[in-house]
């Protein structure tokens, strides 16, 4: 293992002969140099024998960027291969190759090229999570620097490359409208990727994770709807995150519980301005979390930057009041030993559009932003809108110190199926919708860890069927697979008559969500990390429009659906979605919220 050959002295053996190469010449003198690499790590070597028979062998393994002190006029060279004497401690020597020795600690990355493993996207600003373009799978990225080392790995965080600014993700097939000169001096670029998404060789980077296991379930998986291959998604595993509570960037943090009992606030002032009311139900219950709106479809909840920026019609609709009330809350919230969720929708907010034309799913009969289900649509293939969101969440984080970001609407619109033909979605990168959704919650999660908070996706319950993608681009198997938390929604007054072979299903709490529940396992099952499920629970009466005979769903039948989730081992928590949050509701439905779902 090379951790446990990390700070492994030379034998004493090896450490005589290293000294005999020294002649014992007091007059040289040590200096300081960094181990580099063009990997992670490198190799210090013994060297045996007599000068016209040496012999080289590795000795100890270090991360690059270790600090050595080395003899620089103590040198032997083997095989064209320069060595330097290091010393390695009182009475300890080792040889290292001359070009594995930086005077610059921040010159310790050699690698000048590097391939795209997984999809990813070129950020050009860090500091604003700002994209620059997208690197397809396989491509080739010329190096130029890198903005940290981790001294654990020797892992580079994030490269800085440079490109060609063709206006197509690198690696794309070049435009074939170009000659060969005007390809050649197309403006170059430069951008930022991280390193965890690409490879040291070409060939690896073409592979997918695990074929033999995960290649068959994803090619079998029919795009009858249009929105795209699940064998054109990634599936290698996502390191998920683990943020401890307490103090943290000038905010109390709260640990995410083992389950979230969570009760939601849409961002009225009688709401959030109300939060002693929730705070003392939620003390007689055994609710531990709250989600609150950051920002609805026409809903902003506070004056952000981000919206300043990117959405002047959401900054002048946000409430005045609005940034007092989230940070009272926040704080409130966390004094009382809560876990903190912000919520967030993405892809259907017409403000953003209203600003923003050009950014919108576009109706080609009128040449205007398309407006359907009573909203214009930001387009999910435009970056702008990935940036605005994230960008929003990670004020909101930094802000008031949410301790995890929510987001709905992380999606197509859906009922498009008939009018595909007539839209123009300005899909820049030739994308599938799928791949659109799951690079979007990479991105997402990448910035938002970065300032110490998780992500969960909100996701319809039909994306957990097996054998088809959504035509919205949900695959449940790909966004479990990046996300922290996946919440579905599979309300029971969703579910056709008949579905799971269950008659009104609507009314049969417990049923549908056992059954919805085991489709779920399937899923998480075809995906190397699955996320957290926290599921999202009707808390609302059925629908007059589904069935006017429909069941209340009072505190009985919201702990039937709760205990339909458990049933089937979904023990992560649950979200009640009651729209008004009306406190009185959720008073009458308290019994629900007293019980201990996860250890009955």
């Amino acid at each position: 293992m090379i951790m446990s050959t990390i700070i492994r002295f030379l034998t004493l053996a090896g450490a005589a002969l290293a000294l005999a190469g020294c002649k014992g010449d007091n007059k040289d003198v040590t200096e300081y140099r960094w181990l580099a690499s063009d990997r992670p790590t490198a190799c210090l070597y013994s060297i045996e024998g007599e000068d016209d028979a040496l012999t080289v062998t590795p000795s100890d393994t270090l991360f690059r960027g270790f600090r050595l002190q080395v003899i620089p006029t103590q040198t032997k060279k083997i095989d064209k291969q320069t060595y330097v004497l290091v010393k390695r401690a009182r009475k300890t020597f080792a040889y290292a190759l001359k070009e594995n020795l930086a005077e610059d600690s921040t010159q310790v990355v050699l690698e000048k090229r590097v391939y795209t493993r997984s999809a990813s996207s070129v950020l050009s600003d860090t500091a604003i999570s700002k994209i620059g373009t997208l690197a397809s799978k396989g491509a080739a990225l010329e190096i130029v620097g890198y903005d940290r080392l981790d001294p654990l790995t020797g892992k580079v965080n994030r490269y800085k490359i440079r490109y060609k600014n063709t206006g197509k993700a690198i690696g794309a097939k070049p435009d074939s409208t170009l000659t060969a000169k005007q390809a050649k001096n197309l403006p170059s670029a430069e951008g930022w990727i991280y390193s965890k998404y690409t490879v040291y060789e070409a060939a690896e980077a073409q592979l997918n994770y695990m074929p033999e296991k995960y290649d068959s379930i994803h090619n079998a998986v029919r795009n009858t709807f249009g929105g795209g291959r699940a064998s054109g998604l990634d599936f290698y595993p996502h390191e998920k995150p683990v943020f401890a509570g307490g103090p943290r960037d000038g905010h109390n943090h709260v640990a995410m519980p083992n389950a979230c009992y969570s009760l939601y606030l849409n961002f009225a002032p009688g709401v959030i301005g109300n939060i002693e009311s929730y705070i003392a139900l939620a003390k007689e219950t055994k609710i531990n979390t709250f989600v609150l709106d950051i920002k609805d479809n026409e809903c902003p909840g506070y004056k952000a930057d981000a919206m300043k920026l990117y959405s002047p019609t959401n900054y002048a609709r946000a409430s005045k009041k609005g940034v007092d009330m989230y940070a009272r809350a926040v704080r409130r919230l966390h004094e009382e030993g809560f876990y903190v969720v912000g919520r967030i929708t993405v892809f259907k907010d017409s403000y953003f559009v209203k600003d923003n034309p050009d950014c919108a799913i576009t109706d080609l009969s009128t040449g205007e932003p398309l407006y359907h289900n009573k909203s214009h649509w930001p387009s999910a293939f435009d970056r702008s809108v990935w940036e605005f969101n994230v960008e929003l969440a990670k004020e909101s984080v930094r802000r008031f110190g949410f301790d995890e970001v929510n987001f709905d609407y992380v999606r197509f619109p859906d009922r498009m199926t008939k009018i595909e033909d007539h839209i123009d979605y300005h899909n820049k990168y030739g994308e599938s919708k799928v791949q659109a959704i799951q690079r979007f919650v990479t991105y997402a999660c990448d910035e938002i860890h970065a300032v110490g908070a998780y992500v969960s996706i909100d996701v319809f319950g039909e994306c957990a069927n097996p054998g088809y993608t959504t035509a919205y681009g949900q695959y449940w198997p790909a966004l479990s697979n990046v996300a922290d938390v996946m919440c579905g929604m599979p309300y029971p007054d969703h579910f056709s008559d008949g579905f799971y072979g269950i008659s009104k299903p609507w009314n049969h709490p417990f049923e549908i969500l056992s059954a919805w529940g085991r489709r779920v396992n399937a899923r998480q099952s075809e995906t190397p990390t699955p996320a957290k499920v926290r599921t999202w629970v009707q808390a609302y009466h059925v629908m007059k429009y589904v069935d006017k005979d429909g069941i209340d769903y009072n505190a009985e039948n919201i702990a039937k659906e709760i205990r339909g989730l458990c049933s089937v081992g979904l023990k992560d928590g649950y979200i009640p979605w009651l729209s008004s949050s009306n406190i009185e509701r959720y008073r009458n439905q308290k019994e629900a919220y007293s019980i201990d779902y996860a250890n009955e």
